[in-house]
């Protein structure tokens, strides 16, 4: 199978179904309704007042949309705008110039209060045009500007450093104070606020500690300290949590987080100019990115010069790049670097900022995560100054702040520049994630709380979990590969779609330790950090070790919130410590029935582990300490006063209906009568566009302990049927019941089966016990569930099962496959050509596994072109021919059924010149002493006497039994 058709395996409950070269997937809702030339056929409700109610919501969207049509052409009000190079100092004290390109847009009524509009890193001032647009219609003159190292700005990235970019920003304050458009508060004045997102929030937070002329600020996704955010250590939760330093403070021994910090070191490195960047809006449509600056420092080499040592580091400073070279090389900072980050970050002012300030962080984003907006709140509300803060549902995992969002952004900026109104910004307000919609994209509610936990008297509420799980040994791997997957920037908010989440969440075997709650019995709604205390002992002077929180169903599938993780370096004096882990923070819905499980690994594959090999044993001190946030629901979702969003509304509800009224059809597709039976196939029919009909009416059922044998010539419709069965593709007509439960893409039965299907998808350079292992480990299911023991016996490779799967023979491969098949040991088992690849005393041996595996009252389903096998292997069979049964039943009773007898005698040619002179005996073969005859209806006892009274003796006479003649007859018959 070429590299672009093989299957890929993705977790499917608590088994694993196939991902096929077309996209079709084991557990993903499909539109399983039924199709006519490609368009799927509605129910319709059957009542005159159901009809009438669909037909009325029908017109009422087809007005909605129309109305949204008449109107869509006139498109927003266009805004006034004014380009222009400003020059600024290069350096306090400098006269050479560093040139800013910005844009000035104007409100339709002047003079207004301003607004500076910072862009995200790795952007330029593109990227925010539409957001400084939107901003202009609310009435606000907005500045946006390129950075000094992006876009056509010159001079080199210092990372808002005060001496260059905030120096840069309080000069641009100048300029607005110069401004006819601007209202002043005094002479040299503006009224003037901040806005900007990731980077240019950081800025936002840092100019209103050096400059007291900003009014108001509203940083969103941003980071307190560069220290915290890119080199993150827990090793000051070793102290009780009353003790703990502020947020804030960082020691020289933190874990790297290398994926994030070599993202943002490429998007500034780079010698070519965009508008694309973290923390940036997509431009608007027409709108170009700008390119290469002809001035400044960061130019690109001549076309076919080669670049030198010292172009490694494209437009940062000389600083900047020792100190990301030290970090990435070492994995470790010195002293002199985190007073680097510590300047350069907005924690070094936050005791100065005394304008009103509104924090927008991101319930997404393993950059810069919950923890980073927490410490900048506690420590402007600890110096005197004015916070509120909104947790949304996004960051930079999961996207910028949305249009209603945006809007309350606004309002709340005019408020605080102008006076006028409310302040829309009441309390503290956080979004929580529900179930995704049809569209992939997850419903949010927004909860409101009177305050801000922590800020004042009133600490975070929290709620004491017991944990399960006894001490347990991990170890860091040589080099630390293969490492755990928790995520990877940049497509953590695909995985919050549901579309990859298997892909994330991954723990190898061996490197982890688990504990887990009780399911819980209601609702509970994690807001904030979780607490924990490990006990861990080593080998080494320290150890770094991941801490994750997963949110676990009731059929042992694992999510991981957010993606989150807390990486902790834990020195070990005397050889263990005790250590209180502060967990990522997260807003996430445990469901009543769910458990939430903590797992200590020793890798990650996002963040700098140690290379050395180590083992590790770590335990529980105590439990888990969830924070909760009592809130009130204040809606969510689109402002109704929107005709398309009245539309969409009750597009969603009907929907919804049709949703409800297909599940009410399905409801009662549960047979209790059938619970026992493994399964029952009745009147299947899969037809394909173009009058291919691949199966046709097919019906046979199976029972516990039997191993049923699919035969049929190439094209018989054996494969559609077990990818009907394995709910990878949706019947035409009729229906499958594995336990009494109806088969469709999905559904939770699915996890009763076991299967090998077209390939088998292993890693191949892993070993073959790891890749079973981390297979297993992928369903969420606990380790002791999993029979490896069996499994491995089963696979029979003795010592090559440690070795790597690409030195397997195709024979090997195999038995690996139908081994991982069996893990769990499910109660159906379905093998295609199983015997594919295996010598003849492999078959043997695979021949008595699988009738041991039945033997034990399971099921097996093999699918195979081997007669001969099938004959000594199955109990049962069922023979296809061009998409319809031919025969089914007892292999022995399929095998007799022609008529043909055998007879062991002592002269054989003597009785087959017996048996030919018989009227209407044909095909008289000698075997040795066996004589197979056609009595083509002649009893037996009547050839046993013609054969006497040749003077034969007859030591034993039956039916012939041979499976291949029975299925050639059949077929040809067919």
């Amino acid at each position: 199978m070429s590299r672009e058709a093989r299957p890929l395996r993705v977790v499917v409950g608590r088994r694993v179904g196939l991902v096929t070269a077309r996209g079709h997937r084991a557990g993903e809702f499909s539109g399983n309704l039924p199709y006519r030339f490609g368009v799927p056929r509605i129910p319709l409700p059957r009542t005159r007042r159901g009809r009438l109610l669909t037909l009325g919501v029908i017109v009422v969207i087809l007005a909605a949309v129309a109305a949204v049509w008449a109107t869509s052409g006139r498109g927003p009000t266009p805004v006034a705008s004014q380009s222009a190079m400003i020059d600024v100092p290069a350096a306090p004290g400098s006269a050479d110039q560093v040139r800013l390109d910005t844009t000035l847009y104007l409100p339709a009524h002047t003079p207004a209060p301003a607004l500076l509009l910072p862009h995200g890193f790795g952007a330029d001032k593109t990227s925010v045009a539409g957001a400084a647009q939107e901003l202009a219609r609310r009435g606000f003159v907005v500045l946006t500007w390129s950075a000094r190292g992006f876009g056509h700005s010159t001079g080199q990235i210092g990372l808002n450093d005060p001496d260059l970019e905030v120096a840069d920003a309080s000069h641009l304050v100048d300029y607005l104070a110069k401004r006819p458009e601007i209202r002043l508060d005094g002479p040299g004045d503006p009224r003037v606020g901040v806005v900007g997102a990731s980077y240019g929030g950081a800025l936002a937070l840092l100019l209103a500690g050096y400059d007291k002329r900003i009014d108001a600020i509203a940083p969103e996704i941003t980071y307190n300290s560069l220290a915290q955010g890119l080199v993150p250590n827990d090793a000051s939760t070793t102290a009780p949590p009353a003790a703990t330093p502020a947020a804030g403070a960082f020691a020289p021994d933190g874990v790297f987080k290398r994926s994030w910090a070599g993202i943002l070191f490429s998007a500034g490195s780079s010698t070519a100019r965009g508008s694309g960047g973290l923390g940036a809006e997509a431009p608007e449509p027409g709108q170009e990115t700008s390119g290469t600056s002809s001035g400044g420092t960061g130019g690109g080499a001549a076309a076919g010069a080669l670049p030198s040592a010292d172009s490694v580091c494209g437009r940062f400073t000389a600083q900047i790049c020792n100190a990301y070279t030290e970090l990435a090389t070492t994995g470790r900072v010195t002293p002199a670097t985190v007073d680097l980050l510590r300047r350069l970050s907005p924690a070094s002012v936050t005791n100065r900022i005394t304008a009103p300030t509104l924090l927008v962080q991101g319930e997404d984003d393993t950059l810069f995560g919950l923890d980073q907006s927490d410490a900048t709140a506690r420590q402007i509300t600890a110096a005197g100054g004015r916070v509120q803060q909104i947790w949304y549902a996004g960051g930079h995992d999961g996207g910028q702040p949305g249009p209603q969002l945006r809007a309350k952004v606004a309002d709340w900026l005019w408020f605080q520049l102008t006076g006028e109104g409310s302040n829309p910004v009441t309390g503290f307000s956080y979004d929580v994630q529900g179930s995704l919609r049809a569209s992939g994209a997850p419903s949010v509610r927004i909860l409101n709380a009177p305050d801000y936990p922590g800020l004042g008297r009133d600490e975070t509420q929290r709620k004491a979990l017991a944990l399960n799980g006894k001490a347990q040994p991990i170890v860091n791997p040589p080099g630390g590969v293969p490492a755990a997957v928790s995520g990877i920037p940049g497509l953590n908010g695909l995985a919050g779609s549901s579309r990859v989440t298997g892909l994330f969440g991954i723990d190898p075997p061996g490197q982890s330790a688990r504990f887990t709650t009780a399911p819980v019995d209601s609702q509970l709604l994690v807001a904030g950090s979780s607490t924990i205390r490990l006990h861990v002992a080593g080998t080494t002077p320290e150890a770094v070790l991941f801490v994750k929180l997963y949110d676990v169903s009731p059929d042992g599938t694992r999510s991981l919130p957010a993606n989150a993780v807390a990486p902790v370096r834990v020195p070990l004096t005397g050889g263990s410590a005790d250590v209180t882990v502060t967990l990522a923070g997260i807003v996430h819905p445990i469901e009543s029935g769910h458990a939430l499980q903590v797992v200590v690994t020793t890798t990650d594959q996002s963040y700098w582990t140690p290379i050395s090999p180590a083992a590790y044993q770590v335990s529980i001190d105590g439990g888990l300490s969830v924070p909760v946030i009592p809130g009130s629901a204040v809606g969510g979702g689109w402002p109704l006063g929107n005709a398309l969003a009245i539309a969409g509304v009750l597009v969603a509800a009907l929907a919804v209906s049709i949703f409800a009224a297909v599940r009410r059809r399905r409801a009662h597709r549960t047979d209790p009568a059938l619970a026992e039976v493994p399964l029952v196939i009745e009147d299947l029919t899969k037809a394909y566009p173009g009058g291919l009909t691949a199966v046709r009416d097919l019906s046979f059922r199976v029972e516990p302990g039997q191993v049923l044998g699919l035969l049929g010539p190439n094209g018989a419709g054996k494969t559609t049927t077990l990818r009907m069965l394995m709910g990878l593709i949706t019947p035409t007509s009729g229906q499958i019941r594995v336990f009494g439960h109806e088969v469709r893409p999905g559904a939770p039965v699915l996890s009763r089966i076991g299967s090998f299907v077209e390939g088998s998808g292993f890693l191949p350079h892993l070993s073959g016990e790891l890749n079973l292992r981390l297979y297993w480990d992928a369903t969420g299911r606990p380790a002791d569930k999993a029979h490896f023991a069996e499994a491995l016996e089963i696979a029979g490779l003795g010592n090559a099962v440690h070795r790597k799967v690409r030195t397997y023979s195709q024979g090997m491969r195999q038995r690996l496959a139908i081994a991982q098949a069996m893990l769990g040991l499910p109660e159906l088992l379905v093998l295609d050509e199983p015997t594919n690849g295996l010598d003849p005393p492999q078959i043997h041996q695979m021949r008595e596994v699988l009738r041991r595996y039945a033997a034990t009252g399971r099921t097996v389903l093999v699918s195979s072109h081997l007669l001969a096998e099938v004959e000594q292997t199955c109990t049962h069979v069922v023979v296809m021919h061009r998409g319809r049964l031919v025969a089914s039943g007892e292999v022995g009773d399929i095998a007799a059924a022609g008529g043909e007898a055998t007879f062991r005698v002592d002269d054989a040619e003597t009785a087959a010149a017996a048996l030919r002179s018989v009227g209407g005996v044909s095909e008289v073969d000698v075997e040795g002493d066996l004589v197979h005859a056609d009595l083509d209806g002649l009893p037996r006892a009547e050839a046993v006497a013609a054969l006497v009274r040749a003077g034969v003796a007859v030591e034993q006479a039956g039916p012939r039994r041979r499976l291949e003649d029975a299925f050639l007859r059949l077929v040809d018959g067919e």
